[in-house]
């Protein structure tokens, strides 16, 4: 019984809820069960799905007839060893990415300049990371200029549970981003030491789960943000994104060597917009130039880890909040990212993609 019920998470937690001490009692009565829930906080939004999820796991047990979930809610003792249990005895809220013993991967994507890609390859690489089951975060770090909420199809404000910010779920990922905390279109009007505070504040007070790999979005360039992260996660890894144009590539080259003198690992390259296949005659045009990023990559002493095609389905799948990886899946931008997700977790680069 238990073990079923391991394999329900807490959506917002991202950790069995066994494991959350949610699980006040079972009692079982013939083939009947009830099983008691104790949520974090009352009026928790996803009491619902907490619900169907046990009853689905319990009612799959052989013998089951029929199951009873009972909701009850945590007093504070009870939130604050759960609090303790997450993130150890800290008396202030520590996220366990901070922790040099943590075992999650922190990859860190940037550009040098804006415009070539570097948040739709953000979101991308966190859901395909996703689909082959790992727990994946999605730290949208671009104070000024944040796209991930939209792309992601999600919206704030996050929750405050115990001093700590939950993040967001937006397909199957966690994600936390400055576009949760203000007003829609409102522009961030903060000096350096702000936005190195923001950043401060998303890796220490978010309640993120037990990741796999923590995705941070940068913003272009290598400003506070980008001195500030490897600052803080100085074994954090440095994805490169640029398009094959030689401005995109110089400036992009620069982001590289800022990950080189902080003692970042450049996990590699990606080149974005690689090419567009013209849908009337189905020519490949090469509208950004040619190679950029593989002679990049050659100087770098790092590898090409995707060729990412210019597809106008992928601006469209970032506009309606689902990542083509999820709406679009046999396109070849989709299979392009897949192969980057797996490049990322095998730590080897792909095979060459076909032009």
């Amino acid at each position: 019984m238990l073990a079923a019920l391991a394999s329900v998470r807490d959506p917002e937690l991202g950790r069995p809820i066994t494991d959350l001490d949610m699980v006040k009692d079972v009692s079982v009565e013939g083939g009947r069960v009830r099983v008691e829930i104790l949520l974090t906080v009352q009026g928790c939004p996803l009491a619902n799905r907490i619900e169907r999820d046990v009853a689905q796991a319990v009612g799959r047990l052989p013998g089951v007839d029929g199951v009873e979930v009972r909701l009850g809610y945590m007093d504070e003792a009870q939130r604050q060893a759960l609090v303790r249990k997450i993130r150890g005895p800290e008396p202030e809220p520590k996220s366990a990415v901070l922790d040099p013993a943590s075992r999650t991967r922190v990859i860190a994507v940037a550009s040098g300049k804006g415009g070539v890609g570097k948040s739709t390859v953000t979101a991308n690489l966190a859901v395909a990371l996703r689909a082959m089951g790992r727990q994946v975060g999605l730290l949208d770090a671009d104070i000024y200029g944040f796209s991930i909420p939209g792309m992601m199809g999600v919206s704030g404000p996050p929750r405050v549970f115990q001093r700590a910010i939950v993040p967001l779920e937006a397909h199957g990922v966690q994600v936390m981003s400055m576009g949760f905390l203000v007003e829609r279109d409102t522009p961030v009007i903060w000096r350096g030491p702000m936005i190195s505070g923001a950043v401060e504040q998303f890796l220490r007070d978010v309640l993120w789960a037990d990741l796999d790999d923590l995705v941070v979005d940068l913003p272009p360039g290598t400003g506070d943000v980008p001195l500030s992260l490897a600052t803080r996660l100085p074994r954090a890894e440095m994805l490169v994104v640029t398009t094959p144009q030689e401005a995109s590539v110089s400036v992009a080259k620069r982001a590289a060597l800022f990950a080189a003198k902080t003692n970042m690992r450049v996990l590699g390259v990606v080149e974005n917009m690689a090419w567009l296949v013209c849908p009337h005659c189905g020519e490949t045009i090469d509208v950004f130039g040619r190679g950029g990023g593989r002679r990049m990559a050659e100087e770098l002493g790092a590898p090409l880890l995707a060729a990412i095609p210019l597809e106008p389905a992928v601006r469209a799948a970032s506009d309606a909040g689902t990542p083509i990886v999820l709406s679009q899946p046999d396109s070849e931008s989709a299979k392009a990212f897949r192969r980057l997700a797996e490049a990322v977790v095998g730590g080897r680069s792909p095979l060459p993609v076909p032009r």
